[in-house]
């Protein structure tokens, strides 16, 4: 009985053994190898998992960061420069400086500017209204205003305007994310350079009708005239499928297609008054002051003024007898 007992207990030693030692080589062939400065990349990411660099998660991206030799395509939107500066010093690589980027919405089909036609009798969801049919307005490019892009933003950074219907951003909210920009089934929201200043010019609209059917549904939208074109001096401005559209990598600034522009479609953005606004708002504030002495003396002058007219009208009078 003692044998046997201790036989069974050899058996099941060796056993475990032989396990372990299989187990051990099967750990090295698969082993996976993880760079602890994923971690610490990681950590120094804001943590806001919103997709916005290209990855599900920060976590995705600190991986990327550490085993990518260029990183240069790589950058975090909510970061920004200072984060990806701060990580490159970190890893030893060089990164590329990017401009920081807001979300624009490209609509400015207001309640008053887009007269609604019909009434949608439905979820109020964007995605589901641009599924079923045009939208409640003549205008099948523009916002549906249910605020889907709304919810899908993390930083609080847009919000409906009620008296508008359109979405507005508040730029020091927002991280260029891209969320909204995925959100939006019509394509209205879109990134672009924030600028110097936070200065923009840009087309609000992207309806692609001709200018006969885009005027009457909305009466600030881009009719396609080609006016901007023509006018911008540094070729910025492109004219297609009856929409103009300004390349913000081309754009100076200089908002003479602003002025030109018929419909008021093209928008500029934290621009301090143009000179000309200035100068007439001087002479207006100027002027102003200098009329109300005037007013004062008229009731006493009033009583001198009758004696010339009446020696005028002599002297005709004599100018006629002496004829």
């Amino acid at each position: 009985m003692n044998v046997t007992l201790i036989y069974t207990i050899a058996i099941l030693v060796g056993l475990g053994l032989i396990a372990a030692v299989v187990l051990y080589f099967v750990a090295q062939k698969f082993k996976v190898y993880e760079d602890p400065r994923i971690d610490e990349t990681e950590a120094k990411l804001p943590g806001a998992n919103c997709g916005g660099c290209g990855f599900p998660g920060c976590r995705g991206m600190a991986e990327a960061l550490v085993k990518n030799d260029d990183i240069s395509n790589l950058y975090c939107p909510v970061g920004g420069a200072p984060t990806m500066k701060v990580i490159a010093e970190y890893l030893g690589k060089a990164v590329a400086e990017k401009e920081p980027m807001v979300a624009v919405v490209r609509c400015g089909g207001s309640h008053c500017n887009r007269p609604r036609t019909n009434t949608f009798d439905g979820a109020r969801s964007c995605a589901v209204e641009a599924s079923l049919y045009g939208g409640e307005t003549g205008c099948v490019f523009g916002c549906l205003g249910n605020g889907d892009c709304t919810t899908v933003c993390n930083f609080g950074a847009i919000r409906m305007n009620p008296e508008t219907g359109l979405p507005e951003v508040d730029e020091e909210k927002c991280t260029a994310c891209g969320a909204c920009v995925k959100a939006c089934p019509r394509n209205v929201i879109e990134l672009r350079k924030k600028g110097p200043k936070g200065r923009r010019v840009y087309v609000n609209c992207i309806n692609k009708d001709k200018g006969a059917i885009t005027r009457k549904a909305c009466t600030v939208g881009c009719i396609g005239c080609g006016k901007c074109v023509k006018t911008c001096p540094f070729g910025a401005i492109t004219l297609e499928n009856n929409v103009a559209y300004i390349d913000p990598a081309k754009c100076r600034m200089c908002r003479k297609c602003v002025a030109v522009c018929p419909t008021g479609a093209i928008q500029e953005v934290n621009f301090p008054p143009r000179p000309a606004e200035k100068s007439a708002t001087t002479d207006n504030n100027a002027a102003q002051p200098a009329a109300k002495p005037a007013a004062a003396p008229a009731p006493a002058a009033a009583q001198p003024q009758a004696a010339p007219a009446k020696e005028t009208k002599t002297a005709e009078e004599g100018g006629e007898q002496h004829a």
